[in-house]
């Protein structure tokens, strides 16, 4: 029988997958890992999706309130990026179990997935800021 501490982690885990449960803010959640690490100003998520302003605040504060995106103010906009945090901790839960009991992932792989794509990113960051230098 789960624990107190197991049973609200479950529960935890069950709303952040129902906030992106919904079409509109799968896709938020999709574009705003494009934009990572800088992330989207609302009208730049706005035009991209083509989600009226009203229904759109609606999704990105669900998706908020599920500590699924960060937001940042600077001067008059908002811009919001994607928890990576958050989403890391979700792929764990998923991957737990799989580890403990059936082997079907061996522990550590998911570690050296998350390190490798580490690696692409920080090489990525590293050759914008190459490009952006030639400018």
């Amino acid at each position: 029988m789960p624990t107190q501490g197991e049973a609200e982690q479950v529960t935890r885990h069950a709303d952040m997958f129902a906030a992106m449960g919904a079409e509109p803010r799968l896709r938020i959640m999709q574009l705003l890992l494009t934009a990572h690490p800088q992330g989207l100003v609302v009208g730049d998520i706005q035009d991209e999706l083509g989600i009226p302003a009203s229904t759109l605040s609606h999704h990105l504060d669900k998706l908020k309130n599920e500590e699924l995106v960060k937001v940042r103010r600077e001067g008059t906009f908002l811009w919001y990026t994607a928890n990576t945090g958050a989403l890391q901790q979700l792929l764990n839960f998923l991957y737990a179990e799989c580890c403990t009991r059936n082997n079907a992932v061996k522990p550590g792989d998911l570690v050296l997935i998350v390190q490798a794509s580490k690696g692409c990113r920080e090489r990525k960051g590293k050759w914008a800021q190459k490009t952006s230098k030639k400018r």
